[in-house]
């Protein structure tokens, strides 16, 4: 009998979050509404979920830190720092949840931006996770964080639209 070797590249694939979604909208729009605290409470929590406090220090090095607030009262706090920018094109940054003022397993998020036309294609890839059931757990946040980005580009260019047509003379 051969005895099974464990395959750690198939292992770690499992615990590896890949999201890919196309906005309609311009990549600096995105880029704005992915990087900017005014914008990242509005869709960077589950659906029900609330981002009353956040922080963010937006360059190389520079720390980030929120509290998501889920719809039973219950606080999720993380934080991590960014490792890459890139205006327009990349972000990269480590994420932590905190429980007891401990950081937990940390991964890394990676956000791709990408024109296509008129539109944009938006790459999130987390990793690695310390287990498959945490991948999937953030691949249904995510999921529902990306629905709500969706829809405040949406809201985003009609203001625009809005505020083109009503200053023309």
């Amino acid at each position: 009998m051969v005895a099974k070797r464990n395959n750690p590249g198939r292992a770690n694939a499992a615990r590896v979050l890949l999201l890919t979604r196309i906005f309609a909208a311009p990549r600096p729009l995105v880029f704005a509404a992915c990087t900017e605290g005014v914008h990242l409470q509005q869709w960077c929590a589950p659906s029900g979920f609330t981002i009353p406090t956040s922080e963010g220090d937006l360059r190389p090095g520079g720390h980030w830190r929120s509290c998501m607030v889920a719809p039973d009262g219950t606080k999720h706090r993380a934080s991590g720092r960014y490792l890459e920018i890139e205006k327009d094109r990349r972000v990269v940054f480590t994420h932590a949840w905190e429980e007891n003022g401990r950081r937990g397993h940390e991964t890394t998020v990676t956000l791709t931006f990408s024109d296509l036309g008129p539109k944009t294609k938006l790459v999130l890839r987390q990793e690695i996770f310390d287990s498959t059931a945490s991948c999937e757990g953030h691949r249904d946040g995510w999921s529902q964080c990306l629905e709500k980005l969706r829809d405040l580009l949406g809201d985003l260019r009609d203001r625009a639209r809005k505020s083109a047509a009503t200053t023309r003379p």
